[in-house]
């Protein structure tokens, strides 16, 4: 009896002895619920009372007041439950249960320690964003007052192009992009401050890794960009002046033949000036991709200049086929009056010149040989069947006159005798 008498009095003064404790953490717990209510009404009340419904509807976060007002709800539920998670590790501690209450405090302590600098990421990306819509909106304005659009078109239209009145729509096109350009390349060296000021390497460090290489190629892009722009410009110039000189030096009237002989009609003046256009606008390119330091694109702009030159004799033997099959054509027509023969005089050689600028390409050069090779034989043989059966007797008598005209000038030349 005396045994449970004095487990009696121990448990009750344990009792007695955590009952303060106890008191302390409803106390405590009372004092959570008391504060945190307080926090959700005020946030409630104050936002609702401020307009900040009609901040995030104008914001684009809300469709409508009444969404708004959910949104603003749900913000102090969760300041509500975060009120909570604050007072939880002290109510815990108070119980005793150390070991429930750890993790949560260390967890808190984590957050409050990363909220300065996530404070200075959103300060820093917020200065970063005015600055940079501020200097947008100064290249903007400074590209329309210059009217940027027009000078890039007089640089890539042509002549007749010039005089005409861009639409509303054109008038801002390049202003715009060079507005945003300028808006990123600010951007993102701030973005890169901002990662590297939340010191969260597993994220950061990949997406700095990658903004530092974009911002080390900004430069050679803008130089690649200035010279491509120059070189369009150098090759536009050029070749309106080289049509205009070959104009007036009358090489146009090299073609008269091809005009008179057939539905072609082309200005050569005008051809020449816009192939060597294109030339000059291809090595500049290629210097444009060299400047860019990309392997890939270094490997192509050598490929591009490697393969030019067979490009170029290429077209050169196309429009000597195609201009003298068509002149030569054009000449056996109106000097035998043989449509016929000129017709297939012209297609032949335009054929030939074809063949000869797909191997000049080195385009599937075997095939392309064996094809003419049999496109040669079948026209040898069809016409030796044409002519040796279908023309048997048109070429007997053409044999025929033939002998007896050399039969006639011999017996002519005996009535004569000899000559002294």
């Amino acid at each position: 009896m005396n045994n449970v008498t004095n487990s009696f009095n121990s448990g009750l003064n344990s009792f007695f002895d955590f009952l303060p404790t106890l008191l302390g953490a409803i106390l405590l717990l009372l004092l959570a619920w008391i504060i945190a209510t307080v926090v959700k009404k005020a946030v409630q009340k104050g936002l609702k009372a401020a307009g900040f419904g009609k901040l995030l509807t104008k914001w684009g976060v809300s469709n409508s007041q009444e969404q708004a007002d959910k949104t603003i709800d749900s913000l102090a539920q969760v300041l509500y439950f975060l009120v909570w998670l604050l007072f939880l590790p002290g109510i815990l501690g108070m119980l005793g249960l150390d070991a429930v209450a750890r993790p949560i405090s260390n967890m808190f302590d984590t957050a409050l320690n990363f909220l300065p600098n996530l404070f200075a990421a959103i300060v820093i990306i917020a200065i970063g964003v005015i600055v940079a819509r501020f200097v947008k909106n100064l290249v903007y304005n400074l590209a329309l007052t210059l009217d940027v659009d027009k000078w890039v078109s007089k640089l890539t239209s042509s002549k007749t192009d010039v005089d005409a009145t861009p639409s509303a729509s054109q008038k801002s096109t390049m202003a715009k992009v060079l507005g945003n350009i300028i808006y990123i390349v600010i951007l993102i060296p701030i973005v890169t401050i901002a990662l590297e000021t939340l010191n969260i390497d597993s994220i950061s460090r990949p997406i700095v890794g990658v903004l530092n290489q974009v911002l080390a190629a900004i430069p050679n892009i803008i130089v690649a960009v200035i010279l491509l722009a120059v070189g369009i410009a150098i090759a536009k110039f050029v070749g309106e002046l080289l049509t205009d000189l070959l104009s007036s030096s009358g090489i146009n009237n090299l073609t008269r033949y091809v005009k008179n002989s057939g539905n072609m009609n082309f200005d050569l003046a005008k051809i020449i000036g816009q192939i060597v256009a294109v030339v000059i606008g291809v090595f500049f390119l290629v210097e444009a991709l060299n400047v860019l330091n990309l392997e890939v694109l270094n490997t192509i702009g050598q490929a591009i200049i490697a393969y030019l030159p067979l490009v170029l004799s290429a077209l050169i033997i196309l429009g000597i086929g195609v201009v003298g099959g068509t002149a030569l054509g054009g000449l056996i027509k109106k000097s035998t009056g043989n449509k016929f023969a000129g017709e297939i005089l012209k297609y032949i050689l335009i054929v030939l010149s074809v063949f000869m600028a797909l191997d000049q390409l080195q385009f599937a050069t075997s095939i392309v040989n064996l094809a003419f090779i049999l496109i040669l034989g079948a026209l040898s043989v069809a016409f030796a069947i044409g002519f040796g059966i279908g023309g048997r007797d048109f070429a007997k008598s053409q044999l025929a006159k033939l002998d007896k005209k050399m039969d006639k000038e011999n017996n002519s030349s005996n009535d004569q005798g000899p000559t002294l």
